[in-house]
């Protein structure tokens, strides 16, 4: 597979993408990001780490010391999955192959941090049935698409609201993924509040139809979320919890920028954080999805929304800030995104393609292309075997 044709690289060395930065208790050398990336390689059941294979995925990433990874989503629970090939990391045998994977990225003077995951409504019902569990999200019945609808119906699992109790399991299992994920030797980790899964369900009013404490306002919505939050500091500190958020987001039927209020509902919640850091208990970063990527499965540059910015996000929250979404091939934004000194840029789809991307992002070298179909397929090819430049150029890629 030749190289992207579509863009030209430019080498950011002279850039602050390329000045080191404290991450929590992390000294990164760079501010290029390695981010969540669901693979669907993990091992069912049991939902464990690709026993063959993620170690040497997360080290192929690793190689440039400094580096700041953060791994795939990982269950917190059973409950809160309901992919079979995706990760968990609630249970011993998920922590030990976990453990090995983090000693390798440790080994190669990079750090890594576990992103906290849980599905809601963005699950499948029939699978959920199958091992005796709910379909949940915000509210009853409203359900994210007629095929969510039709599974739940088929499987006899409708679409729960949960119930405060059962709000307070998850913020439970949410303490107990992420002492987990420290006792696997994580630096820290990353709570997901974005892309459409349960938490963002919560925030947004397109999925959040309750009357109670945790709907109707502003500042019902981000309540679950601020929990998760306040649990985690209390559990593990606040310098090894970060968040990540999608405002614009689409993905899983949610508002995006065509909710009026949406950007009151981000800086309300994140105004909440960072009321927390002046009061002591900063969070080591804020993580959000630019609208350049509305749907996370759609290609570079379909379904960017140009009415809407994340520049807010920084008159209110005063920490490091990553910011994702469709960069790799924009080099002349990342320069200018990079100007401010609290930024981090997360680089997701090449650096899947490009294990030795950092380098190249430095150098301004050519990016290899990445092949969609392996993306979340069960093998070895997509996964492991794509070159780092300098093999690149002994296949010959470079005159392709």
């Amino acid at each position: 597979m030749p190289f992207a044709q579509d863009f030209k690289p430019q080498a950011l060395n002279d850039t602050n993408l390329f000045k080191p930065i404290k991450i929590g208790n992390c000294e990164l050398k760079h501010r290029a990001v390695f981010p969540p990336l669901t693979r669907m390689r993990a091992s069912h059941p049991g939902n464990v780490p690709n026993k063959d294979w993620a170690v040497e995925y997360y080290n192929q990433r690793s190689q440039y010391p400094g580096t700041m990874l953060i791994t795939e989503g990982a269950f917190i629970s059973a409950q809160a999955g309901g992919y079979d090939n995706a990760p968990g990391i609630w249970s011993d045998e998920q922590v030990a192959e976990w453990k090995k994977i983090f000693a390798k990225i440790h080994e190669n003077k990079s750090f890594v941090w576990v992103q906290l995951w849980n599905l809601g409504r963005q699950s499948y019902a029939d699978t959920l049935a199958r091992d005796g569990l709910r379909y949940d999200s915000a509210s009853d019945n409203v359900y994210m698409d007629e095929e969510s609808k039709e599974r739940a119906d088929k499987s006899k699992n409708p679409q729960h609201g949960i119930t405060k109790d059962e709000i307070k399991q998850y913020i439970k299992e949410y303490v107990h993924a992420a002492k987990n994920s420290l006792a696997a030797g994580a630096d820290g980790v990353e709570i997901h509040s974005a892309n459409g899964y349960l938490l963002n369900q919560f925030l947004d009013p397109k999925s959040n139809h309750r009357t109670d404490e945790y709907g109707g306002s502003i500042e019902n919505r981000s309540r679950f979320t601020l929990e998760v939050v306040d649990a985690l500091v209390e559990a593990i500190g606040a310098d090894k919890v970060g968040i990540r958020f999608s405002p614009y987001g689409t993905f899983g039927n949610l508002s995006g920028g065509a909710e009026p209020l949406i950007v009151a509902q981000y800086a309300h919640v994140i105004g909440e954080l960072e009321k927390r850091a002046r009061a002591g208990s900063r969070l080591a970063y804020l993580h959000l999805v630019e609208p350049r990527v509305t749907n996370p499965f759609l290609t570079e540059g379909a379904g960017e929304y140009d009415d809407g910015t994340n520049d807010f996000a920084y008159s209110i929250w005063k920490g490091p800030i990553v910011r994702a979404g469709n960069l790799a091939l924009h080099p002349e934004v990342a320069r200018e995104l990079v100007e401010d000194d609290r930024t981090l840029l997360a680089y997701g789809r090449y650096w899947i393609a490009n294990p030795d991307l950092v380098s190249r992002l430095e150098k301004g070298q050519p990016l290899n292309k990445y092949n969609r179909d392996t993306f979340y397929a069960m093998t070895a090819e997509g996964y492991l075997d794509y070159p780092t430049y300098d093999e690149a150029v002994k296949l010959g890629w470079d005159k392709q």
